[in-house]
């Protein structure tokens, strides 16, 4: 009997034996972080300061909130890479504005947790464009918005719009935290929420969920923009995106046919579209004589050339 079990079970047993001599290694890995050696979560810090005003992270229920924003933008790989090559391109254009305004530079980041840098972005709700403008939150502060044209879109006027915005907020609030929540959960509701639960900040408030993570979204949006590899994200500047390169052309009359015009300037109606994402048909009305700048792409702004790549943030890249 036991020598028909060992011929039965010895080849057996001396596979096992040696698979981690055929495979190369003494040892059978089973720890789970090397299945995920890309991926790194920062340690929760005991406080971050966001547009010039310390948030201490010392109370567990903050502490916990911080830590799944941290998570999520450490295992939303694909949005994180995206934002991050996207921010690139944008930053250099945003940022002049935030300045020229008098706003915070951190608040560029509520751009990007609002519509992950896409300039074509739209919600569900209607909200449209980069800074995630409502129709008529977007016509209230200068924005032209109709069927055939949509500024919500346009990268540098719905830029100082957003600044407007949250400079008023800033004046009713007292602080840029609660003028950022009220950017998602509008004006009325902060106001009504402070006063209904006797606080004066925003972050302690009790919301919804979509709000109550917003501001530590932000947060944890600025950290990862600070140090893109804590969070096991390691780009080349090669793969970021360049700044658009174009030249603006100036027009008071309206244009019945953009593809026509798009040909005319040596490119297509998409195109012509992904550098003025605010045009939204097929011609620009212009019944009032208003004047647009369209941006038309020079020959080498079509072209891809990674050589020429410059980092807006060096801590973005590992070269």
């Amino acid at each position: 009997m036991k020598s028909k079990l060992f011929y039965t079970l010895g080849p057996l047993l001396l596979i096992i034996a040696l698979t981690p001599y055929l495979l190369g290694s003494t040892t059978i890995q089973t720890d789970i972080k090397g299945s995920n050696k890309g991926s790194t979560i920062p340690i929760v810090p005991n406080s971050v300061t966001f547009a010039g005003e310390k948030i201490v992270l010392d109370r567990y229920d903050k502490r916990e909130k911080m830590d799944r924003e941290l998570i999520s933008f450490c295992f939303m790989h694909t949005n994180s890479h995206l934002i991050l090559k996207r921010a690139n391109r944008f930053f250099p254009i945003i940022e002049p504005l935030l300045k020229e305004n008098n706003v915070p530079d951190d608040l560029k980041y509520l751009m990007v947790i609002e519509s992950s840098l896409n300039t074509f972005a739209r919600s569900h709700a209607g909200a449209a464009g980069l800074w995630q403008f409502m129709p008529a939150t977007g016509r209230e502060y200068g924005l032209e918005v109709n069927k055939n044209i949509d500024e919500r879109y346009h990268i540098e006027k719905s830029t100082v719009a957003a600044c407007k915005y949250l400079k008023d907020a800033y004046a009713k609030y007292g602080n840029w935290l609660s003028a950022m929540a009220s950017y998602n959960a509008g004006q009325g509701r902060i106001s009504s929420e402070l006063r209904r639960q006797g606080l004066d900040e925003a972050s302690d408030l009790w919301l919804v969920e979509e709000t109550a993570r917003y501001i530590y979204r932000l947060l944890a949006a600025k950290l990862f923009f600070e140090n893109p590899q804590q969070f096991g994200f390691r780009l080349t500047k090669e793969q970021l995106y360049p700044p658009l390169q174009y030249k603006e052309v100036t027009t008071t009359i309206g244009i019945t046919n953009l593809s026509n015009y798009a040909k005319q300037q040596g490119i297509n109606l998409a195109i012509l579209k992904e550098f003025n994402p605010w045009l939204r048909e097929y011609s620009l009305e212009n019944r009032s004589g208003r004047t647009y700048k369209l941006k038309i792409p020079t020959k080498d702004g079509l072209s891809y050339n990674p050589k020429a790549i410059v980092p807006h943030n060096k801590n973005w890249v590992i070269d």
